[in-house]
């Protein structure tokens, strides 16, 4: 199948800005006193700030209140955004920026449907804001991801049935959701092994042997 329409998660397959969040929700649970690694770490990947947090909060020695929670969610952003000051277009991954105008050019449509808050800001210091032909992101959505309705809203502002979109992902919740769209996906990394992708890739320059 050719596809026309390829919907891109951000973070992990754009951008490399796992590190950033890592160093950000450590700063928090040191802070609190809660144990927190990279295998935990691990299993923030693709969700929500607040989902994130739940899972952090489960070694917690206390209880925190939904305001406690909600300010400790705003200290983590505060502290993520600080460190996004460092990102610059070198923080993009490898073949990406060459993939997007090959794509283009192949009359390919190609969006951004990340959870993320912070996309279009991620997405300016890199020098990519101009590279899609839509963004769909966590400021316009009420469900994040495995919840479609990213994917969906990025469908809709490129004017594509879902059927007809193939979605670039390297988080479990991202393959789910893209599954849930009712859309095909391409898992990178560890999604790669997820049994739920239609397609598993490397990187995202073997997306234009799908294309052709």
């Amino acid at each position: 199948m050719r596809y026309e329409n390829i919907i891109f998660d951000l973070d992990g397959v754009l951008v490399s800005t796992d590190e950033y969040h890592y160093q950000a929700w450590k700063k928090i649970a040191d802070e609190e006193g809660i144990y927190f690694d990279r295998a935990i770490n691990n299993r923030l990947r693709g969700v929500s700030r607040m989902e994130s947090l739940e899972i952090i909060l489960e070694r917690a020695h206390k209880t925190y209140t939904q305001a406690e929670k909600e300010k400790l969610a705003q200290r983590k952003n505060d502290y993520y955004k600080e460190l996004l000051g460092n990102l610059t277009a070198s923080d993009t991954l490898q073949g990406v920026r060459e993939t997007l105008i090959d794509l283009r050019q192949k009359d390919v449509h190609i969006a951004v449907g990340s959870s993320s808050k912070n996309t279009m800001r991620i997405l300016k210091q890199v020098g990519l804001e101009n590279a899609f032909d839509a963004i769909a992101d966590g400021t316009e959505i009420t469900h994040s991801k495995p919840d479609p309705e990213v994917f969906l809203l990025a469908a809709q502002k490129l004017g594509a049935k879902p059927a007809n979109c193939l979605v670039v992902e390297d988080a479990l919740a991202g393959v789910n959701a893209g599954c849930r769209a009712g859309m095909s996906v391409a898992g990178i990394g560890e999604a790669a092994k997820s049994p739920r992708i239609t397609y598993a890739i490397r990187s995202v320059a073997d997306l234009l042997s799908l294309v052709e």
